[in-house]
């Protein structure tokens, strides 16, 4: 499952129309003030098992991620790559690695699928297999997502739970709205934001891609 990048610019201004509340019975819940849950849980996670039996921790990134981060970018194939980006995309440079990683967290936040710290084997590498992120624009008060899941570890409920947890954080920031752009053909992306009450609507110039909007 995968959306669009996470860096609003200008041809997303430029783009940007408010979209009406969803349908009877799709609304999302009010917004709460006060954070979702302490930050101390969410840096430790919640442990997870994976269908074959892989432990997973949900928790949210950590600047220490990096290369764990660039490995899962080359586990994608092509295709997940295109989905995720909107366009083909061979490397992840370490410069954008770094801004993925290290984030402000008064505007953003990216939640990770990945396997647990051992403390017994601490040269152990960590390796990530999903991530879903907000990145809140002040000015319009609307945070812009994205997510990407790890081919093996697809349709067993974590994108679910990831984007479950970034609309929650979106709130947190103070988000109002929360949006992505995805392209049509990704069905499972767009099942799975109508099911969460996302709304939809045709981007003016990009007629192959569609907006998903949820009010917060």
């Amino acid at each position: 499952m995968h959306a669009m990048s996470t860096l609003a610019n200008s041809r997303h201004l430029a783009e940007r129309r408010t979209l009406p509340y969803p349908p009877d019975g799709l609304r999302p819940p009010p917004r709460r003030g006060g954070p979702l849950a302490p930050r101390r849980e969410a840096a430790r996670g919640e442990r997870l098992t994976a269908r074959d039996g892989t432990p997973l921790v949900l928790r949210t990134i950590r600047a220490d991620d990096i290369e764990a981060l660039k490995r899962f970018f080359h586990r994608l194939t092509p295709e997940e790559v295109r989905l995720r980006f909107l366009h083909p995309l061979n490397d992840l440079p370490d410069e954008f690695a770094h801004r993925l990683c290290e984030l402000d967290p008064a505007i953003a936040v990216a939640w990770v699928l990945a396997t647990p710290d051992d403390p017994d084997r601490p040269d152990l590498p960590v390796d990530i297999h999903a991530v879903a992120r907000a990145h809140l624009d002040r000015v319009l008060e609307q945070a812009e997502f994205a997510i990407a899941v790890e081919g093996r570890y697809a349709r067993q409920g974590f994108g679910m739970l990831l984007m479950q947890r970034v609309i929650g954080s979106a709130r947190q920031l103070g988000a109002t709205e929360l949006w992505g752009d995805i392209l049509l053909e990704n069905h499972t992306m767009l099942d799975l934001c109508a099911r969460l009450g996302f709304t939809r609507g045709m981007t003016p110039h990009n007629p192959g891609i569609v907006r998903a909007s949820l009010l917060l």
